[in-house]
Parts: C-alpha cells; structure tokens; sequence
C-alpha cells in the first residue's frame, strides 16, 4: 500500500508507526454553512480512513473545530450575538450535513476556545526554548529557528520573503515569522495569559490539538491544497521545535481543489454551492460518486451535468445490489476479479476512480448474470462491502415523485397566484406539497422549498 506524501513529493510505502494509526485532518472554520468544498475533503478522507479500517487497521481520527477567528468574530457582530452562540449554531449545522453525507465522525473533535491552557503553555515553551518571542503582547514564531523551514511547501526562506503576501509588522524580527498569540481587541473575546489578554493564533492550535490527542507524531495528517503553506508548514515548524520530535507527520495528504468554471470557489467570489443546497436535488451517493471519480490529488470541476450522470450512476450500482437472487443450482458469479481490481486501485494511493470503475463493471456482469439465472448473492456482497469502504449507500429511496422541476413549476405556479390575489388556489398547491413532505418558506428573496 503506497500514500503520495506533499512532504517527498513521492508516493511512499505505508508503514505505520504503531498498532494505531494516528490520522488527523483540519476541521472548519464555524462562521458560515458548509459547501460542497468542504464536503469534498471530508468525503475524501472518509473514503481514506474508512479503507484503513478495511485493511485491518485501528485508526484513531481527530479533527478539530477552530471556533475563535477574526471572521468568526467580524460575522457574530454583524449579527449582534457572541462568538460562541453562533460558531456553535455552525458546528450543530456542520455536523448535520456531514451525517447526510454518510460521513463517519471523527473520534474526537476538539474545540481551540477548549485548549486554551495548552495552547498557552505550548507558546510559553517556545518562547523559554528560544523559538518564539513577545511583542507588543503579541508572541510571534521565529521560523529562522526552525529545522529546514519550507520543507513541505518546497520554498526557502528567501523566495517565501520576497513573494510572501503577509501582514508585517515592523518590529517583527523577520518578515515571515508568525503569531502565535494575539493581543485583545476592544470587543473579541480574551483569555487570560503571562502576555496579556488576547486569543490563539490559527496555526498554533492545530498543533496543541494534534499533539494533546494523538502524541508528538502522527501518522496522517490531511487537508486541502490551499493549506499546504502556510498553515501546515507552520505546524511543522512550530510543533518540531516544541517536542524535538522529527518527524511531526510521517505522511501528509493533500486534496485537491474544487473549482467551479475553472475558478477556485470561494466566498470571495460568491460562487460557493452549500451542501445542503446540493442534497436538495442529489443523493449524497452521487456527489460521492462524483468526487470519488476523480484522484483526490486533482483538481475537480464542478457541474450540474456531471452530478446528474452520476445520479444515473448511483441508482445503476443501486438496482445491482437490490437485485433478487436467484436460487438457481449453479456456479455462482465469480467476483474476485473485481475484489483485486478494487484493492489494487485503492492499495495505490487510494485510487478511487479506478475503484469506482471496477465497481460498475461488477454491478454489469450482476445485471447480466441475473438476467441468465446466475447466482449472484456473493458477487452483490462484494459490491456492498466496497460500496460501504467509499461510502456508498446503495440504500432504495422511495419516493412519490423526484422533486426538481416539477416542485418547481408548482411554486412557480403558486406566486403567480399569490400575485393575483388567487389566494385559496395558491394555498391549495402549498397544502397539498405538504402532503408530500415538501415544505415551502416565503422569504425576502421568494419562496425556497425543501423536501423532508
């Protein structure tokens, strides 16, 4: 089994440090809903731990919450209500839509406004050992203390100083060293520390999590492409310098990025599509189809088109699973093939594309050996088993009717009447979705509709 390791820039035999593989992965950010980028790492490296559980392996998978930020701050104020209350409210959120995407949770999922104790401690040990120093009631990291600064990013320092897009301060020893800890604004939420009132900084907290729950090294530790530098190259540099352990990852994994048009989503932009905005119209073995069927590494575009071929995709690895078996005497399907294509796939640096695809052949040669009075009830428990290693349901939906359009035109239908003062009419299509479970919410900006 080979994992592609951004530290190497190679793919590198799996050897795990110990009985237990140590695996964390960064968690969000609560200030907004999750979107489909989001739902593309976690699907990611769902798929990632849930094959390590296939393989016979314990993993111990921790992934934390950074619920104290300056945007989780900017955003409670503009809503008139404390940090806390609304990351919160985020986190509650978050954690629905990852159940609805099949996502398994982590084993723990550490808060930063929880660790502030130790983050505080981890700080004052820099700080005592040299590699860290106070400013202004700030503390900053000195990354020309660091061992081999940039390693995993593949930068040095001096290309990383001139093309570095960083926020300077001009007392700071060197342009690139990194806040540790940050000094109250009027207004924030503080804690106490030996600098003064202030709150962690983002890249500290990462490391004090990781460390306090899975030990001084880790086996994986995952994310997004766009963490890459600075935030996991400070961990690094920030956790190896407080423990002298080298090194802090034995393997880290980075997908790639989701782009919508060929853009990069992000809120920015206002190009970001939520989850649940997305299962409204799609199951979640479709958009696990749709990510999976293409290397985690890589760069993935989004589309309407593509979600909707692999809609038609689930329900035909679906229609193969729930087939009846027939109780014919005979040889039975041989799916082994398709057991060693899948492994290998997979074994490769977890190569789900190619995994996927020997999932479909299977679930043709189950149609076609149905359809010949083969038996098929083991080559269908193959498929389910690899079904369940990616994720996928291949669970029967019932449904009165597939929603999408035909809601719709009927709520189009319904504020032409509510504009014609054709209220009685206009309520009976809204009662009558009720009935199907489709609920209709009249908002500022119209009415929005969901479907229980």
């Amino acid at each position: 089994m080979k994992i592609h390791n951004t530290l190497s820039k190679q793919k590198e035999d799996f050897v795990p440090s110990g009985d237990e593989i140590k695996m964390y992965v960064c968690g969000v950010t609560p200030y907004d809903s999750c979107h489909i980028g989001h739902a593309m790492s976690y699907i990611i490296f769902d798929m990632v731990r849930r094959y390590l559980k296939f393989k016979g392996y314990k993993v111990k998978y921790i992934q934390n919450f950074t619920d104290i930020d300056d945007k989780i701050i900017a955003r409670a104020n503009e809503r008139g209500i404390p940090a806390k209350e609304m990351a919160e409210e985020f986190i509650d959120e978050y954690f629905k839509d990852m159940d609805s995407l099949n996502i398994m949770r982590a084993d723990i999922y550490p808060r930063a406004t929880e660790e502030v104790p130790d983050i505080i401690n981890t700080v004052q040990k820099l700080i005592e050992t040299g590699h860290a120093y106070e400013l202004h009631s700030d503390v900053y990291f000195r990354v020309q203390s660091a061992n081999n600064y940039g390693k995993l990013s593949h930068r040095n320092l001096d290309d990383m100083r001139a093309g570095a897009r960083i926020q300077v301060d001009e007392d700071k020893e060197y342009a690139l060293d990194f806040a540790l800890w940050k000094a109250a604004k009027p207004g924030e939420p503080s804690w106490d520390s030996p600098w003064g009132e202030g709150r962690p900084g983002w890249h500290i907290e990462c490391s004090v999590m990781s460390q306090k729950y899975l030990g001084d090294s880790l086996d994986i530790h995952g994310g997004g492409q766009d963490l890459v530098f600075p935030h996991h190259e400070n961990e690094i540099a920030q956790s190896e310098a407080f423990t002298g352990v080298i090194p802090f990852v034995k393997y880290w994994m980075h997908n790639g990025l989701l782009q919508l048009d060929e853009e990069k989503m992000s809120k920015s932009l206002g190009n970001l599509i939520t989850v649940d905005e997305i299962l409204r119209k799609n199951s979640a073995d479709a958009l696990r189809l749709f990510i999976l069927s293409s290397h985690y590494r890589s760069p993935l575009s989004f589309s309407d088109e593509g979600l909707a071929a692999m809609e038609k995709g689930a329900e035909r690895l679906t229609r193969a699973a729930n087939l009846e078996s027939n109780d014919t005497q005979g040889q039975p399907l041989n799916s082994e093939p398709y057991r060693q294509r899948f492994i290998e796939a997979m074994d490769d640096d977890f190569n789900s594309a190619q995994a996927i695809a020997a999932l479909f052949d299977l679930a043709r040669e189950i149609n076609k050996a149905s359809e010949e009075s083969i038996p098929i009830a083991d080559a269908q428990s193959t498929l389910l088993e690899f079904a369940e290693v990616l994720g996928l349901t291949l669970v029967k939906v019932q449904r009165e009717f597939d929603g999408g359009p035909f809601v719709d035109l009927l709520v189009d239908i319904r504020t032409q009447l509510r504009t014609a003062k054709q209220w009685q009419l206009a309520d009976i299509i809204r009662d009558r979705l009720s009935e199907l479970g489709i609920t209709i919410e009249d908002t500022p900006q119209g009415p929005k509709w969901s479907q229980e």
